[in-house]
């Protein structure tokens, strides 16, 4: 296979590049483009070049397989590719269609004019994967679309609509038809224009904007804090812009090139890699015969129209996939259906979504208060009140009611699903969809096989979860799933530290600065205090060893559920949502603690990081040995979409890599020794480290 297809039509010469699915710009690639262009600028009878790509894209960008390694000596690297074939004489005309991303953008950049096809995305996403635009990104784009907009496309990584692009000047034409009929179209009015070929490198007009506001840079720097926090590649980004601005063109890539190199071997941008191909890894089910087709799903139905159900009600929805919802009382389901429409509305009048598309999609949703309205349902999603009783009830019912082969599917957090398909008599449809609140919002979908769950099902729930724009993760049967599961260990540990020296607000101020959105007390405040309460109450305090809700059941008993009551572990003031340190809180802890004859001590910010996140990790390494997650890396997907794990760690597990697991186990036999058996370290923990080995090796 050619890695790069060759054609003529008349004088000019097409290229496209050949390397499926993505054309990726490895070293074969450039090698074959780099030979085609200097066999094309000394042929006179070629007088203008259209660049494209063969198949579904123009181009995604670069291998990030080869990012750190050493490419061949004769092979150019992109940089000096693109810099090549700009200073040909000869018109060079991109045909851009599908994705033109990273790499393959700059590609485009190096182009002297540019064709987009409809429906064509295009950006520069390297800062999502810890890296800048290496290629030349930071400093064509502020020459061809302004200052400001590159670094907003550049330090956000958002890809964009061919239409926004024409809008800002990043293409020149936009085409309804094929986009390489268009290139060479434009490529033969360029030969007769006999115009020199236009540059982006050798255009200073758009910069002109940073000289005429020298506080520009420094500006953009604060208004990016709170997204760019904890990392580096944003800011990077942002010196190589001003570097353009500032620098000559060829000046500013060597200062372009020296900053991404100090980026591509970082943690960092390892972590940004790791958590790019574990997405793709979790999608692959090892005993899972590749054949095994799942069931076609054009309707769906949700029991519950309370804050999840109606989450999940809006996430068929916004997938063009009728729902309908069910709820037992009228008056509860015309109060859910109206905070759908609400939220809709709320995002219509930020201009997020158009009146149009909201009517369409709240015209998809059909509220209704008997099951049988589920009977043609191709899935049916219980999102009832987290009570085992409560749940086999429903799914008697549905066993009743729904169609044979319909997917009976439970959003349950914690339950057995396995004790759930035992109520029916087809535990092979049975499975778990665990969505996380907010179920529009996130990103997350816990996908839970029961021990008689049908391949079809796991198929069925696993291709659904991209369709509806969430990552699924296939984990097994165990109270709390896998994030769950690993959040107690953490929140655990988190009351156990308050009680024992820490307050609320230095457990949140570490784990903020670790790169958490949110601390574990104000995140309790956020999601209303009062929900795991009603959990400790129904399962009671534990006879044999230490409770860890003594102080959080006192909160609940003075009625600080969190925000909503204006008072939790924080006090918040005139419906203001940032957390305020309560002194009657920090009382109740200290009163707490003696009452418990617990001699309260300084604990350093060290302790409570370790504290938090080995007891989290440890779990996660129990789960891996126990095949509850198929992979360390699934387990990183869970929590850097489902609990906010930040990505620019890679995930707990791969973080705890980086950590060494020598050190995680050292802590760990010392935590166990010193606070109980719930500390006591996993057996394939253990192992690794001895072994000198990290999950990325189980």
């Amino acid at each position: 296979m050619s890695a790069v297809i060759q054609e003529r039509r008349g004088a000019v010469a097409i290229l496209k590049m050949n390397n499926p699915p993505v054309n990726g710009l490895g070293a074969t690639v450039r090698d074959a483009l780099a030979k085609a262009f200097d066999a094309l600028a000394a042929d006179d009878s070629v007088k203008a070049i259209v660049l494209a790509g063969e198949g579904r894209m123009f181009s995604a960008g670069a291998d990030i397989r080869e990012f750190g390694t050493t490419p061949p000596p004769d092979v150019p690297a992109l940089p000096r590719l693109i810099d090549r074939y700009e200073h040909l004489d000869k018109p060079i005309v991109a045909a851009i269609h599908g994705v033109a991303a990273g790499g393959g953008l700059e590609v485009a950049l190096g182009a002297h004019y540019r064709v987009a096809a409809a429906k064509t995305r295009l950006g520069l996403p390297e800062v999502t994967l810890g890296i800048l635009p290496g290629a030349g990104g930071t400093q064509r784009m502020p020459r061809i679309a302004g200052v400001t907009t590159a670094l907003e496309l550049i330090v956000s990584g958002r890809l964009i609509s061919e239409k926004e692009a024409l809008k800002l000047g990043i293409v020149d034409e936009l085409v309804d038809g094929d986009p390489i009929d268009a290139a060479v179209a434009a490529a033969e009015r360029l030969i007769a224009e006999g115009a020199p070929p236009r540059r982006s490198s050798e255009r200073t007009d758009r910069l002109a904007e940073a000289k005429d506001n020298p506080t520009l840079f420094d500006d953009f720097r604060k208004g990016m804090a709170k997204r760019a926090r904890g990392m580096n590649a944003p800011y990077a980004s942002v010196r190589c812009v001003e570097a353009a601005t500032t620098l000559p063109f060829a000046e500013g890539v060597k200062f372009e090139r020296a900053e991404f190199a100090n980026l591509v071997n970082e943690v960092e941008a390892q972590a940004m890699r790791h958590a790019f191909f574990a997405e793709r890894e979790v999608a692959k089910i090892p005993d899972l015969p590749p054949e095994t087709k799942g069931k076609t799903v054009t309707s769906a139905g949700v029991i519950g129209c309370g804050t999840m159900g109606g989450g999940i009600a809006m996430v068929f929805a916004n997938a063009g996939i009728p729902v309908t919802v069910v709820e037992a009382e009228r008056e509860r389901l015309d109060a859910g259906l109206e905070v759908i429409r609400k939220n809709y509305a709320a995002t219509v009048a930020k201009g997020r979504l158009a009146q149009d598309a909201m009517d369409s999609r709240m015209g998809l949703i059909t509220g209704a208060t008997d099951m049988a309205a589920l009977s043609g349902a191709d899935i049916v999603i219980e999102a009832a009140f987290e009570d085992m009783q409560v749940k086999k009830d429903i799914f008697a019912t549905l066993d009743q009611v729904c169609k044979p082969g319909a997917v009976l599917a439970t959003n349950t957090s914690t339950l057995d699903v396995n004790e759930i398909a035992s109520a029916t008599s087809r535990p092979e449809d049975v499975v778990g969809t665990h969505f996380f609140s907010p179920a529009n919002v996130m990103k997350l979908l816990e996908n839970v096989r029961g021990a008689k769950s049908s391949p079809e099902t796991i198929a069925t729930v696993m291709a659904l979860s991209k369709r509806l724009g969430k990552v699924g993760v296939l984990v097994g049967v165990c109270h709390g799933f896998v994030g769950n599961r690993m959040l107690h260990q953490y929140l655990r540990e988190a009351m156990f530290l308050i009680e024992e020296g820490a307050l609320p607000q230095d457990v949140d101020r570490v784990i903020y600065d670790f790169g958490f959105a949110m601390g574990p007390f104000t995140m309790a405040d956020l999601a209303g205090n009062d929900v795991g309460w009603r959990v400790r109450q129904a399962q009671g305090r534990p006879n044999n060893r230490r409770y860890s809700g003594t102080i959080a059941d006192a909160i609940c008993e003075m009625g600080r559920f969190g925000q909503k009551t204006g008072a939790g572990w924080y006090k918040y003031q005139g419906g203001d949502r940032t957390p305020i340190p309560d002194p009657d809180v920090e009382a109740l802890i200290e009163k707490t603690s003696a009452d418990l004859g617990i001699t309260r001590r300084a604990i350093s910010d060290q302790e409570i990081l370790e504290r938090c996140l080995y007891p989290l990790v440890n779990e996660g390494a129990k789960i891996l040995d126990e095949g509850i997650a198929l992979r360390a890396s699934d387990i990183d997907v869970v929590w850097v979409h489902g609990y906010g794990f930040p990505r620019y760690r890679g995930g707990p597990m791969f973080w705890a890599d980086t950590v060494g697991l020598d050190t995680i186990t050292a802590a760990m036999k010392r935590f166990h020794a010193e606070h109980g058996d719930w500390m006591e370290p996993s057996p394939l923990m253990a192992r690794l480290a001895e072994e000198g080995k990290g999950f990325k090796d189980a």
